[in-house]
Formats: structure tokens, sequence, C-alpha cells
């Protein structure tokens, strides 16, 4: 086949988009961009019971923010007029022939469907991922391809607007293998050029069972919503069925065009390890220059956090979150209330467990000794604060002297350590919260 590289991703609008459905637009872009072609989206809207505008906007919206837009856009049900031409023709050449038999679901109406005439032959044809594969079509009968005239039904309208949109490689998950047969009989009856398959591995859950829209979360906006980032979705999803032969595991998208071709796709199922997208998320969030971090949290900041501190603070959420969710559920908890409200601090608590309150007042007083003491440069990064205070902290024992020195700044049993907490806060700050812990221990 010469003709320029065309191919599809033809999602149905009867449910959000499905990441197995995003690996599959994944693999057809790829391919597309890497032999310089063209890649179409498809909406086969044709279920009128369960298709929806919602479905349909969801996929759009998140087939864009994973940057696989279309270069052409096409709705099935807006070709209905060319596939009745094309029912016609099949029936006007005896291809196909309209049937008067019984409803499925009322054995007492009569409704017109539209059978192929089915050569009951063995059907042929080369998968670039599994080899050669033969089905024999006998068994299927003379397949009903429409329920008339008016309304084709799947196999029928897919093998129509291939044709139309010229896709040459159809590249789809496994679970069509048992389609093809069937499409390849009604190409052939219309006389159509066969297209070129590629049928994807199946994504399996840990328990290598398959992706259950019902047992798992498996639609992109979810991952996305969880703060899942583009890159480390696109990033893992390709590595799901796909490897060049190497170890390498993070690529840029050039890279993934540079590398990708059909044959390095694997014939074994491709198990959903979420470990593993945690990983390649956390790999992305290392990447992002602060300012880019600073939007991925935006939605969760505390309301009233000195962009200052804000800016200090960063480098220590980047380092203890995988994912958005992370960061948002500690922000709602209030575990960075101390960042921009001074704490109540509870004379009780302030006091490690091993110690007791004298020498815990004992202990925060040689604190601020200390950074009473130290050079202004001290405040300019935490490890220069740990250098300060670190030393004492392993002598009289680092529970004893850490703990009330962060609880004094942060009020909390969980926050950053107390280095990188008077480092956002500042030195007056700082100073003004470890007097006052003082104050209240007495």
């Amino acid at each position: 086949m010469n003709k320029p590289v065309r191919t599809r991703i033809a999602p149905s609008p009867t449910g959000f988009l499905h990441i197995g459905t995003a690996r599959t637009a994944l693999f057809n872009y790829l391919y597309a961009r890497k032999m310089g072609g063209t890649f179409v989206v498809r909406v086969e809207d044709t279920d009128r019971v369960r298709s929806t505008k919602e479905y349909e906007d969801d996929i759009l919206t998140q087939l864009a923010w994973l940057g696989l837009t279309g270069d052409e856009f096409y709705r099935q049900s807006e070709r209905a007029g060319e596939h009745q031409k094309a029912l016609e023709a099949l029936v006007a050449s005896d291809k196909a022939y309209l049937s008067k038999e019984p409803a499925k679901d009322d054995p007492t109406r009569t409704v017109e469907v539209v059978r192929l005439r089915n050569p009951g032959k063995p059907v042929t044809f080369a998968d670039v991922v599994r080899g050669e594969i033969t089905i024999d079509t006998a068994d299927l009968g003379d397949m009903v391809i429409a329920r008339s005239l008016t309304d084709p039904l799947y196999h029928f309208a897919v093998v129509v607007d291939d044709e139309f949109a010229g896709i040459t490689h159809v590249i789809r998950g496994e679970d069509h293998i048992s389609n093809t047969p069937r499409q390849i009989l009604i190409q052939e009856a219309l006389g159509y050029e066969r297209p070129i398959y590629a049928h994807l591995p199946l994504i399996l859950a840990p328990d290598r069972t398959k992706m259950s829209k019902r047992r798992h979360a498996t639609s992109v906006a979810d991952f996305a919503k969880r703060g899942y980032t583009k890159d480390a979705l696109i990033n893992f999803l390709a590595l799901l069925g796909w490897n060049p032969g190497n170890d390498k595991e993070l690529y840029t998208e050039a890279e993934l065009l540079e590398a990708f071709t059909l044959e390095d796709i694997q014939k074994g199922g491709a198990v959903f390890n979420e470990e593993k997208l945690k990983w390649f998320n956390k790999e992305y969030l290392k990447q992002m220059s602060d300012v880019q971090f600073a939007g991925y949290i935006a939605d969760a900041i505390p309301a009233g956090l000195d962009p200052a501190r804000l800016t200090r603070l960063l480098p220590s959420i980047r380092e203890r979150i995988v994912l958005f969710e992370e960061f948002k559920a500690g922000a709602e908890a209030g575990e960075y209330d101390w960042a921009s409200a001074e704490p109540v601090i509870d004379p009780v608590r302030v006091v490690w467990k091993e110690s007791t309150k004298d020498q815990t007042a004992s202990h925060l007083t040689h604190i601020v000794s200390v950074l009473k003491e130290a050079p202004e440069q001290s405040w300019e990064s935490i490890d220069s604060l740990k250098n300060l205070l670190m030393p004492y902290a392993e002598q009289a024992g680092k529970g004893a002297v850490l703990w009330p020195f962060r609880f004094s700044l942060t009020g909390k049993d969980r926050s950053p350590d107390p280095f990188t907490c008077a480092y956002v806060l500042g030195q007056d700050e700082t100073m003004k919260r470890l007097q006052n812990a003082l104050a209240i221990i007495g």
C-alpha cells in the first residue's frame, strides 16, 4: 500500500474517554505523525439511545488535553445518507438482501433487516502485530448488516466510513480481531481496498483480568482530576504494550515519534500498574519549573498564603507529593495553615513524649539563642539552618529537640521538617513563634 498513511480513532460517545481508548488514540496518532500522515477522529454516535453530547464533549476535551487532536473530524451520524447509498447498492447487486423476520425483542412483530450474502469461506488477513490470522466465516451465516436501509449496524457503518476517510491502517484493540473477518466480507462486497490491520494487546488490571469500567477507575478525566499530568499519562500509555527493545522509560513526544513502530508492539496483555504511573508522575513533577509547579497546585493553595512564603514552600511540597490530590487533601486538612497564620500551641503536645517541660524549654531556649546570633545569610537556605542546629539535635536527641522546634512553628503533628518551616517563615516570624511557645510552656 503506497498511499499516504491515514489512521483513525473512532470512540463511541456512550461513556467518558476510557484509558484504553486513549492508548489506542496515542498509537494511531504516533504512527500517523511518524509516517507524515493524517490522524482522523470519528465519533461513532449511531447508538441513539446511549450516545450523549456530554460524553462526546468529554472525549474531545480529553483527547485535546492529551495533545491527540485529530487533523480531521467526523460524526458517523452525519453520514447516514452515504450509509444508505452503500446499502442500496449492495441490495441492487444482490450481494445483500432485505429479509422479513420476527423481531428479537418481540417475536409477534415482523421487521425487515438487511443481510449480507456470506460466501462462507475462511478469511485470512495479515496483522502487523500478530502475523497472519485465518478465521472461518461459514458459521456466521448471512450477517445482518442493517436494521433497515436507513439504519446500518456498527460493522457496516465502520467499513463505509473508513473507506470515505481513506483509512490505510486500522490500529485497534485485540478485542476487535473477531470483528475483522466480518468487516472484510463487507469490504469485498462493496469493492473496497483492504486496510492494514494492527491489533493492540488488551490493558489488564493488576490481577491480569481485563480493565473494567465497573471495577476500576478508567476514565482519562478521573486521572487528570487526581493530578496525573498529561506527559506522565502519555509516557505511561506508550509503554503499555509497546517497547522499542531497550530499558529507556522517560520519553519526550519527539523521542516517542522517533522510536515508535507498529512492529515493536507486543502481543501479550499490558498490565496497568498504577504505582508505575505514579512514578512517571513524580518524575514529571520534578521536571517542572517553580512557576509550572505553582500552577499545578494552584487550585488548592490555602487562601492568604503569602506569595514569598509559597515560593519557599514549593520545593517541600514538590518533594512530599506524587499527585495533586495529595496536596489538596493535606491543604484541606490544614497541614499548611501554619504558613499563613500563627498557630495555637498546645502546652502539652509541644513537649516531646520522652522529655519534661523543663527539658523542652531548655532546648527551645538554646535554639532561640543560636538563631539570634546566626548571621543573616543563614536564613537563605534550609541547609544553612540545618547546619546550625542539627549538631545540637544529634547530641541532645533529635526527637527531644526537633519535635518542639517544629511544633512551635506549626502547631501540627504533620508538616515539613522544622528547618524548612523556619526557612519558609523567615527570621522574624520564626523567632516570634519560638518565643511564644516558650512563654506558653512557662
